[in-house]
C-alpha cells in the first residue's frame, strides 16, 4: 500500500468500518433507506463504500458524495447497532475528505466561505440578521412580497420556510436581555448559558424564556460572553478545522464561568457540545479541557428535571413530541422531556408512531435537499396526525420550523400548534417575556 492510499484510509476512519459486520439492524430505523429503498442509501451501504476507497476497490471518491450528501446524520443507526459502529465519526471524516478534494464553483465557495466562517460564528453578524429580519416584517415589506407572489418564487423553497419563521424580536428587545439571573427561589445549580446562534438569532424570546424559567427553577444563569456557534454545521458539512477552532473558543470562554453545568436548548447545538471531548482528542493542549467541558454540557430539560418547577395551569389538550435526533441519539437524551410534560396538569399525551424516526430538517438539508426532506417529512406527519394531538412539542429548531411546515402542508395550522417545550411549559406556568415588536 502506498503512502497515498495509507492516508486516504486514516482520513476516512477506514479502521473503524471494520465494526461493521452488515447485519441490517441499521436498515429499518434509516430515514433515508426507509424513504428512497436503495443500499446506497442506507449505513451499511455507506460504511461499504468507505471500505471499497480504503482498499483500493473503489479509486474516485465523487463515488461517495451523494450517498453521503443525503444522509440526514440522525445517527438513529448508532443507538440500533449491536456492535457499536461509531457512524457519526466515520461520516464527518468521509464528508471531510470529499471537502479537501472538491473543486467548488466560485458561488458555493463564496457562499461556504461568508457563511460557515463569517456570519455563524459572529455575535454581531447573528444580531444584524434578527434585526433585519425584524425590519422585514414591520417595514411591512414581509406583507407586501407576499401579496405579489413573489416569495414563491425564492430560489430553494425558501418561501416555504419564509412563511414559518417564528415573529422576530426588536433590537430593542435584543440589546435589553440580561447577562445575568438569580435565582427565584432556593438555589440549586449555577447555569453557564449557551444561546446558540441561530437560536438567538431566530429564536431569541424562546432563549429568554428559558432563562426565565431556569431562575424559577432555582438556578442563578449567566450568559456566557465571547461564547459563538458551536460548530454543528461546520463539522456536518466536511469543514472540521473550522469547527475545532470554534470548540476551542467556548471552551475558553465558558472556562471563565464557574458553573455547575453548561446548558443549551437545542438537540443540534447540545450534540455537538457533548462531542468536543472527542473532536479535540488527539490536541495534547485540549484534549482534558474538552473532555470536562463535554461533561459539564446538558441539556435544559436534564436540568429542569432536577428542579422544583412553579405551578402548571391544567390544560386540558392532547400533546404528542417529536424527538430531536441529535438529543435521542447522541446526548442519549429522551425521558427527561416528556417528564417535564406529564408534570402539566390535564394534558393527555400521546407517543407518536416511530417517534425516533428523524422529521427531515437535519440543519440546512430540508433546504439543499427539498424534495427528500419533504418525502420524510410527509411520513412524520401521518404518524402525527394519528395521535390527534392539538400541539407538536419540540426541542431543537430546526424539528420546530419542519414540523410547522408540515403542519402547513397537512392543512392542520387552524388545529395543531408546534411549539418548543420551554415555550409550552413557560405557558403553562404563565410565564412570558417583554414584547416589543
Amino acid at each position: 500500500m502506498d503512502s497515498t492510499q495509507k492516508q486516504l484510509r486514516e482520513e476516512l476512519l477506514y479502521d473503524k468500518t471494520n465494526n461493521c459486520v452488515q447485519c441490517g439492524y441499521c436498515l429499518p430505523v434509516c430515514p433515508t433507506y426507509v424513504a428512497f429503498g436503495k443500499e446506497t442509501h442506507s449505513p451499511r451501504g455507506r460504511i461499504n463504500l468507505v471500505k471499497m476507497v480504503g482498499e483500493g476497490r473503489i479509486t474516485n471518491l465523487s463515488v461517495l458524495e451523494e450517498p453521503f450528501d443525503y444522509c440526514l446524520g440522525c445517527r438513529a443507526c448508532e443507538t440500533a447497532c449491536p456492535t457499536g459502529v461509531e457512524y457519526g465519526a466515520i461520516l464527518e471524516a468521509t464528508r471531510a475528505a470529499i471537502v479537501r478534494r472538491k473543486r467548488f464553483t466560485v458561488p458555493v465557495r463564496i457562499l461556504r466561505k461568508s457563511m460557515l466562517k463569517k456570519v455563524f460564528p459572529s455575535r454581531k453578524m447573528m444580531n444584524l440578521t434578527g434585526d433585519a429580519m425584524w425590519l422585514y416584517e414591520k417595514s411591512g415589506l414581509k406583507k407586501a412580497l407576499r401579496t405579489s407572489g413573489i416569495t414563491k418564487a425564492l430560489p430553494f423553497h425558501l418561501g416555504a420556510f419564509e412563511s414559518i419563521v417564528p415573529p422576530p424580536v426588536s433590537p430593542a428587545e435584543r440589546k435589553r436581555a440580561p447577562g445575568e439571573v438569580k435565582a427565584r427561589r432556593a438555589k440549586q445549580f449555577t447555569i453557564a448559558f449557551f444561546t446558540g446562534c441561530i437560536m438567538d438569532a431566530m429564536f431569541h424570546r424562546i432563549n429568554q424564556l428559558s432563562i426565565r424559567l431556569l431562575s424559577e427553577a432555582g438556578c442563578d444563569v449567566i450568559v456566557v460572553q465571547n461564547q459563538t456557534c458551536c460548530g454543528a454545521l461546520h463539522a456536518h458539512s466536511g469543514e472540521m478545522e473550522e469547527a475545532k477552532e470554534l470548540a476551542k473558543r467556548n471552551i475558553e470562554a465558558f472556562e471563565k464561568v464557574n458553573a455547575d453545568y453548561i446548558v443549551n436548548n437545542a438537540g443540534g447545538c447540545g450534540a455537538m457540545k457533548v462531542e468536543y471531548g472527542h473532536l479535540l482528542a488527539s490536541e495534547e493542549e485540549w484534549a482534558e479541557r474538552a473532555k470536562a467541558f463535554s461533561a459539564k454540557s446538558k441539556d435544559i430539560s436534564q436540568i429542569l428535571a432536577l428542579c422544583d418547577l412553579p405551578p402548571f395551569n391544567p390544560r386540558e389538550e392532547r400533546v404528542t413530541y417529536q424527538r430531536s435526533c441529535h438529543m435521542t441519539n447522541v446526548q442519549k437524551v429522551s425521558k427527561e422531556p416528556i417528564d417535564l410534560l406529564k408534570r402539566v396538569p390535564g394534558i393527555q399525551f400521546v407517543e407518536m408512531d416511530q417517534a425516533e424516526m428523524c422529521c427531515g430538517s437535519a440543519g440546512i438539508y430540508n433546504i439543499v435537499h427539498y424534495d427528500a426532506s419533504m418525502q420524510i417529512l410527509d411520513e412524520k406527519m401521518q404518524h402525527a396526525k394519528a395521535t390527534d394531538a392539538a400541539i407538536i412539542i419540540t426541542t431543537n429548531p430546526g424539528c420546530l420550523l419542519q414540523m410547522k411546515l408540515g403542519v402547513e402542508r397537512e392543512g392542520l395550522s387552524q388545529s395543531v400548534r408546534v411549539l418548543h417545550l420551554i415555550e409550552y411549559l413557560a405557558e403553562a406556568a404563565g410565564i412570558s417575556v417583554p414584547d416589543e415588536n
